[in-house]
């Protein structure tokens, strides 16, 4: 994973669970100090600015949010 190489300093924790994404990450931010969500391009000038995920962890998130564009 390049972003651990570049950050090795972040502590990472992989996990993969049932359900709704959103869910997880609104309940893992309250333990955050921070949530950091990636934002892909947009394919085509119809595609939502950003996905269902994104929009629920901005809304309902217990710590601060950073939404940052990668390729």
């Amino acid at each position: 994973m390049p972003w651990r190489e570049k950050f090795p300093a972040v502590d990472v924790r992989p996990q993969a669970l049932p359900g709704a994404a959103g869910a997880h990450l609104v309940d893992a931010s309250r333990d955050a100090q921070l949530v950091v969500l990636g934002h892909g391009p947009r394919h085509s000038p119809t595609d939502p600015r950003i996905g269902p995920v994104t929009h629920a962890v901005l809304h309902h998130a217990h710590a601060p949010v950073a939404v940052v564009p990668h390729d």
